[in-house]
Parts: structure tokens; C-alpha cells; sequence
């Protein structure tokens, strides 16, 4: 066993657990109060239903021995024949059980992802359902596609470090049917829903900017050069995305906003993590500053075709994961880049869309119809806190308010959320 090897994976592993709770923190602080407790559960549950999931049979399906390119084999049900002693090389390497711990934490990740695009009106046992359903019947196969050998993707070499195409296209494009299931929230378009804790939506996307390190220079799964290519790589096109981003808002509505820099850092994370290990710095700073822009453009687009991302999902991490995805094909300095590379990686983002969409849908028809999905009018009017939690994320008469004003309070909330770096100049524009 390499000791030092090992130690940096499970270091890398813990870094990317925490980008669960940061996520929550980023998404929670970007909903309406009534609701924030929810949108926390709907990320933190995936580290309870998934982590077992992948012990049980999530970790053979996706790392076992391959079945014709699109899923593994059922021989490490319950991690059975994985010990101690089994390295990743052979003879030397990490232990197998690192390697596992550390793909556990990409797999919890990608389905809480997607909880943002459904905040406020769904269930939260039919979003428990979806999320293991979800996880089974897309990522497990996916993620096989794209890192195990003879998964078809990645014997085609598409290019995908650390999740562009199975973690973030996948999440993306799959919240985006399930938001078609669902349909859109109470006063969409019509009443503001803007962040009710802009200070939460900050430390989130912080958490997320640190357990990124782990998730994409932890992906060399050794202490080593590519590894710290990666750790570089990811700093500087996040901070270019952060000026793209705030660049674009000036120019389109005239104002820097907080919201704005917290999803140009995350639209950077997301557009680096498949590219960040065969470009060098210049081109990763290309990668983030067009993933800045173009994902700060792509977020106002649920307000032109009429779907409902509560909190631009589809326009950071679909989108940011194209982006990445496909630039990596021009910008690759190890020798694979060109048009050829290209054109494998367009295939390999498309075809992760097509399916994950389409699989996503039928499995958000499949839950709306068994429990139902969407939460019923009053719940999602009230609040989703109380309706599912029976808790509230703010004691209101510690400050002295009225039994009355708080109730007022837990119904409406001081602010309410949206997602978009932009809300507030597109609450106005919205008839326009």
C-alpha cells in the first residue's frame, strides 16, 4: 500500500462529503424562508439513502467487472470480495476500500444536485423515492459508462476527469425533466422569489469551493503532479468564472451582485471538472471565463421557454458541464485535443443528456403517479417546513414578534428566493 497515496485520497474523500452539507447551505440560503429547512433535507438525504445504496449494490454496478459497456457486474454486491488488503494495483496501490469511500461521496453528491431545480413544491418523501430510484437507474450506469474500463464512453477516451458528463450533465439535464414532471411553483413569473439569506448562499458556495479541491485533484487518486495541475487549475478558472459572471450582470443589468459571484464560482467548479487535468492554467481560465458568461446568459432562459429551475440547476451545472466538457476537445495540451477529441466529447454530452433525460422523466412519471410528486397547494403556499418537518429554520419570537407576525413570517418569509444571480432586475423585465 502507498501510505501517502492513500492518505490523499481519503483526505480528498472527506473534502467532497462536504460539499453535501456546503451545497445545502448554498441552495438553502437561496429559497424563501418558509421552505429553507426543506431545501437542507433535500441535499442531506442523499448522504443517508445513498451511502447505502452504494454499499449494497451501487459500487458493483457502476466499478464492477463489465457487462457489455453499460453496467458492471453484480460480483461486489455488499462490497462482497473487497477486504482490507485488496489494493487498486494489485501488488501496490490504494487500498480498494479508499477508492470506494471516495466514489461514494460523487454519488451522493449528483442527486442532491438536483434538488435545487424542485425547491418549494415537491414532496419529501416522493423526492427520497425519485433520488433512489435516480441513483439505481441512472447514475450507477453512467458513472460506469464514463470511468470504469469497458464502459463505452471511456473506452471511446472521452475526456471526463472528475464528473463533467456523470455528475453535473447528469444532474442538470435530469432535473430538467423532472421539473417538466413537476411543473411550476405558485406565482412563478408572477411574485418575487428571491434569496432570503444571501449570507448562507456565500458560506454555501465557500464549503463548495474547498471540498472541490478534493473532488477534482483527489480524482488523480494520488499524491502527485496531476493532482496538483488539477488543484491549480480548479482555483483559476473558478476566479475567472467569478469575473465573467459579475461582468456579464454588469453589462446586462448594471449591478455587481453577491448572488452573482457565489454562481459564477460554482459555474466555474462545474465547467473545470472534466477538463482541468489536460489543460494548463491559460486554458483553464479560458474555461471559467466563458463558463462565467455563458451560464450567467443561460439562467434568464427558464424565464423565456417557461420552465421552472427554482435555482438555475439546468443553467450552472447543465450548461457549465457542456461547456467544460466540450472546450476540454480544443484546449487539451497533452496531445488529444483537436477535432477529433472534440467530436468524441460532443458524443459523450450528448448522449448522457439523451439518456438521462429521458430515463429521468419516466422515473418522475413513475413517482408522481405511485405517491404523487408535487406538494399539495397548501403545503407548498405555507410553507414546506412545517408541512414535512413540523420545524422552522427561524424562531421568530426570540426578536419578540407576535404569535400573529410570526406566523406571518413562517408563511411569507422578509425575502423570498430565486436562484438566479439576476432576480431582481428580471422580476422586473418579466412581462417585457
Amino acid at each position: 500500500m502507498n501510505g501517502a497515496d492513500t492518505a490523499f485520497v481519503l483526505i480528498s474523500a472527506a473534502l467532497v462529503m462536504l460539499m453535501t452539507p456546503g451545497l445545502a447551505l448554498f441552495y438553502g440560503g437561496m429559497v424563501r424562508v418558509k421552505s429553507a429547512l426543506n431545501m437542507l433535507m433535500m441535499s442531506f438525504i442523499s448522504l443517508g439513502i445513498v451511502s447505502v445504496l452504494w454499499v449494497l449494490y451501487g459500487y458493483s454496478l457502476a466499478f464492477g467487472t463489465d457487462t457489455g459497456g453499460l453496467i458492471g457486474s453484480l460480483e461486489h454486491v455488499g462490497l462482497s470480495g473487497i477486504d482490507v488488503e485488496t489494493l487498486t494495483g494489485g501488488d501496490e496501490g490504494i487500498p480498494v476500500l479508499a477508492f470506494v469511500v471516495f466514489q461514494l461521496m460523487f454519488a451522493v453528491l449528483t442527486p442532491a444536485l438536483m434538488s435545487g431545480a424542485l425547491a418549494d413544491r415537491v414532496k419529501f418523501s416522493a423526492w427520497a423515492l425519485f433520488i433512489t430510484l435516480w441513483a439505481t437507474v441512472v447514475y450507477f450506469p453512467v458513472a460506469h459508462w464514463v470511468w470504469a474500463e469497458g464502459g463505452w464512453l471511456f473506452e471511446l477516451e472521452v475526456i471526463d476527469f472528475a464528473g463533467g458528463t456523470a455528475v453535473h450533465i447528469n444532474a442538470g439535464v435530469g432535473a430538467l425533466a423532472a421539473v417538466l414532471v413537476v411543473g411550476k411553483r405558485i406565482g412563478f413569473k408572477k411574485e418575487p422569489m428571491r434569496p432570503h439569506s444571501l449570507p448562507l448562499v456565500v458560506l454555501g458556495a465557500a464549503l463548495l469551493w474547498f471540498g472541490w479541491f478534493g473532488f477534482n485533484a483527489g480524482s488523480a487518486l494520488g499524491a502527485n503532479g496531476t493532482a496538483a495541475t488539477m488543484a491549480l487549475n480548479t482555483q483559476v478558472a473558478t476566479a475567472a468564472a467569478v469575473l465573467g459572471w459579475l461582468a456579464y450582470e454588469r453589462v446586462r443589468h448594471g449591478a455587481f451582485t453577491t448572488l452573482g459571484a457565489a454562481s459564477g464560482a460554482v459555474a466555474g467548479l462545474v465547467a473545470i471538472t472534466p477538463a482541468g487535468a489536460h489543460v494548463n492554467a491559460v486554458g483553464a481560465i479560458v474555461i471559467g471565463l466563458v463558463a462565467g458568461l455563458v451560464c450567467s446568459w443561460a439562467v434568464s432562459l427558464k424565464y423565456k421557454l417557461g420552465y421552472d429551475d427554482s435555482l438555475d440547476v439546468v443553467g450552472v451545472h447543465l450548461v457549465g458541464g457542456v461547456v467544460g466538457t466540450l472546450l476540454v476537445g480544443f484546449l487539451a495540451v497533452d496531445g488529444v485535443g483537436g477535432v477529433e477529441q472534440f467530436g468524441k466529447q460532443a458524443l459523450g454530452a450528448f448522449s448522457v443528456m439523451a439518456f438521462s433525460f429521458a430515463v429521468s422523466w419516466v422515473l418522475a412519471k413513475l413517482v408522481d403517479a405511485v405517491v404523487g410528486f408535487r406538494a399539495d397547494e397548501d403545503a407548498e403556499t405555507a410553507g414546506l417546513d412545517q408541512a414535512y418537518h413540523a420545524e422552522t429554520a427561524y424562531d421568530f419570537s426570540a426578536v419578540g414578534g407576535s404569535p400573529a407576525s410570526r406566523g406571518t413570517a413562517g408563511a411569507s418569509g422578509a425575502a423570498s428566493s430565486d436562484n438566479s444571480a439576476t432576480a431582481a432586475s428580471l422580476d422586473k423585465k418579466v412581462d417585457a
